[in-house]
C-alpha cells in the first residue's frame, strides 16, 4: 500500500550557512533583539514509491550525510524559548527543490517520477513575541509564491482542485441607469470606474 513518506534534514554547525545568514539578517534589518539563533530544517514529503527506494533516497537524494543530519518521520528535537515557521510552495507553483529530487529518485531506479513536497521549517530560537513572528512572517514569505504550511502529514500528495463554480451572468446591463451601474460597480469590486462601465 503505498503511503506518504516524510523526513527532515539539517545542516550541521560549521555547514549551516544559510540559517547564520537569515539570523544576522533578522536581527539586523528587522531589529529583533531577543532572535538567539535560527535553524532551518528540510522537510521533504514523498509519495507513489516503494519502501526501498525511499530508504534508499534517505541518504543520496533528500540528505548529504557528510553534512546534514536527518530525522526520518520525526522532527528533530528541539530546546529552549522558541518559534516555529514552516513554509511551503503554494498549490501549482514550481518547486525547484522538489522537482530535482523527484528527477533524482527518477533517474536513479528508472522508476516512474514520485511526487515530492518540499517546506522549510524555521526554528527561531528566544523569546519571540507574536507581533515579531508577524513580522518575521512578512520579511521570509512572499504570498506569491509561498505559504505557512501545517505540521500535519497528508494522506496524499495528489492535488485536487475544486470545480469552478458557474460564471455568473448579468442581465440587463446595457440598460442600467447610472446609479444600478455604480451600485453594480461597488458589489464587484472592479478596477475600472463606474464611469468607464457606464460608456457604451
Amino acid at each position: 500500500m503505498e503511503q506518504v513518506y516524510r523526513c527532515y534534514a539539517e545542516k550541521r554547525t560549521g555547514f549551516d550557512v544559510e540559517a547564520e545568514k537569515v539570523w544576522r539578517e533578522l536581527k539586523e534589518q528587522l531589529g529583533i533583539a531577543n532572535l538567539e539563533g535560527v535553524r532551518i530544517i528540510c522537510r521533504y514529503d514523498v509519495d507513489q514509491v516503494d519502501k526501498e527506494v525511499y530508504e534508499m533516497a534517505k541518504t543520496t537524494v533528500f540528505s548529504e550525510p557528510m553534512v546534514d543530519d536527518f530525522y526520518d518521520e520525526t522532527m528533530p528535537p528541539i530546546q529552549g524559548p522558541h518559534a516555529l515557521l514552516i513554509v511551503e510552495a503554494l498549490p501549482g507553483q514550481f518547486d525547484q527543490r522538489a522537482d530535482s529530487c523527484a528527477q533524482c529518485i527518477q533517474l536513479a531506479t528508472l522508476c516512474e517520477r514520485p511526487t515530492v513536497q518540499n517546506a522549510r521549517v524555521y526554528v527561531l530560537e528566544g523569546d519571540i513575541t507574536d507581533e515579531e513572528l508577524e513580522r518575521i512572517k512578512a520579511y521570509l514569505i512572499n504570498p506569491v509564491e509561498s505559504r505557512v504550511a501545517s505540521l500535519d502529514k497528508p494522506d496524499t500528495l495528489d492535488m485536487t482542485a475544486a470545480a469552478p463554480e458557474n460564471v455568473r451572468r448579468v442581465e440587463g446591463f446595457t440598460t442600467m441607469s447610472d446609479a444600478e451601474i455604480e451600485d453594480y460597480w461597488k458589489s464587484m469590486g472592479f478596477a475600472m470606474s463606474a464611469a468607464d462601465m457606464a460608456k457604451p
